[in-house]
């Protein structure tokens, strides 16, 4: 059993995804290697739900996400969006499909064009799509700003008259123009001040629960992801390593790598001291992954069978997966507090 087919009906099922770049040398381009930022990835997220996906700088989230979206074009898999493989679509019928799937970017400075009026960028998408025009087109504009926290009357003003966090939430409107479905958030909260944070993620689980919208939350910050993900996948070097809901993943971390995600979030508390088991090492390059199991060379539990074998998925049970030879069925076996070392990762 893997992690993917736990859920027989999702709105989104990405399959074996992967998206390798070619390194080019020589006056002719040859190629003589690939980075492979994602590597046979696979995930599901069903209607009105939250999957978190999480990782270190460099693991290949954000290559994942829009790859789904095909921003990047995937060297292989599918994408299968309520029945339909997106990523064989082509024409009039991809560009019909794309209204359903949109984006968050990370930057909010750079996500918007300097040139064009908060209403000329969100009313942007429901003008190519034909959704609205005219007065009609001014209105619905002005009532996603009031959605979103904007006043309305700022339709004619331009973005580098807005904050940061005011500018992510005019992203936030530009995502819901075209009433998708699906929206990919890549990391919308990480340039933004902690109180911002806080009022965004607050108004994304809102924008959920009232559009009934299904989001893959793309973050490095396991505390953010804790509280608007129903799911949550960890990715390191490319591959999802361990796929859980929020409440065991977070109580119950079975993959090493997870742990220490874990064991690296800060304790707001200065007097509170926790025995706290960081890692050794730096990534593994994505051109040239070790052999057997990617996180091998960092993991203080490593044996000889991970440096030789690709680890099986192990069901922990509730929906619970962890692709490690440590771990046991029904969960349990690694622990890496059994272990010391030192070294933080750098989420």
């Amino acid at each position: 059993m893997t992690p993917e087919s736990s859920n027989p009906e999702p709105l989104i099922e990405v399959k074996n995804l992967k998206k390798f770049f070619p390194i080019r040398k020589g006056l002719f381009g040859k190629v003589v290697g690939h980075v492979k930022a994602v590597d046979d990835v696979s995930f599901h997220v069903g209607r009105g739900e939250t999957l978190g996906l999480v990782g270190e700088s460099g693991c290949g989230k954000t290559t994942a996400g829009r790859s789904v979206l095909r921003l990047i074009e995937p060297t292989a898999g599918s994408v299968i969006v309520e029945g339909v493989d997106f990523l064989k679509l082509e024409g009039e019928t991809l560009r019909a499909k794309r209204k359903d799937l949109q984006i968050i970017f990370q930057d909010p400075y750079g996500s918007l064009n300097p040139r064009m009026t908060v209403g000329a960028i969100v009313g942007e998408g429901m003008v190519v799509h034909g959704l609205a025009k005219g007065e009609e087109l001014t209105r619905r504009v002005k009532d996603l700003l009031h959605k979103v926290g904007l006043n309305p009357n700022h339709y004619n003003r331009y973005p580098h008259e807005f904050s940061g966090g005011q500018r992510q939430r005019i992203g936030v409107a530009r995502a819901l123009a075209v009433s998708p479905k699906f929206i990919v958030c890549d990391e919308p909260v990480s340039a933004l001040d902690v109180s911002i944070q806080a009022q965004i993620i607050n108004l994304l689980a809102e924008l959920r629960d009232e559009f009934h919208l299904s989001y893959l939350f793309v973050a490095h910050d396991l505390s953010v992801v804790e509280h608007l993900s129903n799911r949550v996948a960890v990715m390191y070097l490319g591959k999802i390593v361990e796929t859980a809901t929020s409440e065991d993943l977070y109580r119950s971390p079975q993959h090493p790598y997870t742990q220490a995600l874990l064991d690296a979030i800060p304790v707001a508390d200065p007097k509170k001291k926790r025995d706290r088991l960081t890692l050794k090492g730096d990534v593994p390059s994505p051109v040239n992954p070790p052999s057997g199991c990617y996180f091998h060379p960092r993991c203080p539990l490593a044996e000889e069978k991970c440096r030789v074998e690709a680890p099986p998925w192990v069901d922990c049970g509730g929906s619970h997966f962890a692709a490690c030879h440590l771990v046991k069925p029904g969960g349990g076996g690694a622990d890496i507090h059994a272990a010391k070392g030192s070294t933080a990762p750098n989420p």
